[in-house]
């Protein structure tokens, strides 16, 4: 039937380890500071046990954020009808639908390998491939497989 993709594949794709265990650092950073103030609180008449509470329930929440970024959340979903770009700065147009895409490119501004999805309205979107936790390759031929299917072309 014209139109139904219910059978087409979905790929979710997680973010690379090395970009996750910077994020992971950035909240073990923010948990630092935390624990720096709950310590200057308890020296000023707190109680003490509040510094090792917010330090256990701190590494518990690092420890489930880490996880959660690097094994559970898609930070590129391409599905039947379009795409979805997530915890990537820089972007642009974060989702889109494939009919919307007039043109997809690689390219590598700086030395960083990059997809650039060119919309017909001319904005961009710009996915650091390093990112992924994914071979570069192996990801522009999905994505290409994804961007044919989702505008009816089939492939020669």
């Amino acid at each position: 039937m014209p139109g139904d993709h219910s059978d087409d594949p979905v790929s979710d794709y997680r973010l690379a380890p090395t970009y996750g265990a910077r994020l992971v650092g950035g909240l073990l950073v923010g948990l630092a500071v935390l624990l720096f103030a709950a310590t200057a609180l308890v020296a000023v008449g707190l109680p003490a046990d509040l510094v090792l509470v917010l330090a256990v329930l701190g590494v518990a929440g690092v420890l489930a954020a880490g996880y959660l970024l690097t094994r559970r959340v898609a930070v590129v979903h391409l599905g039947p009808e379009g795409y979805r770009v997530r915890l990537v700065r820089g972007v642009g147009v974060a989702a889109a639908g494939w009919t919307e895409v007039a043109e997809a490119v690689t390219t590598s501004p700086g030395g960083q390998p990059v997809v650039v999805l060119k919309l017909v309205d001319g904005r961009t979107t710009t996915i650091p491939v390093t990112a992924l936790a994914a071979d570069r390759e192996e990801f522009v031929r999905d994505l290409r497989a994804h961007l044919q299917r989702g505008q009816g072309l089939r492939p020669l």
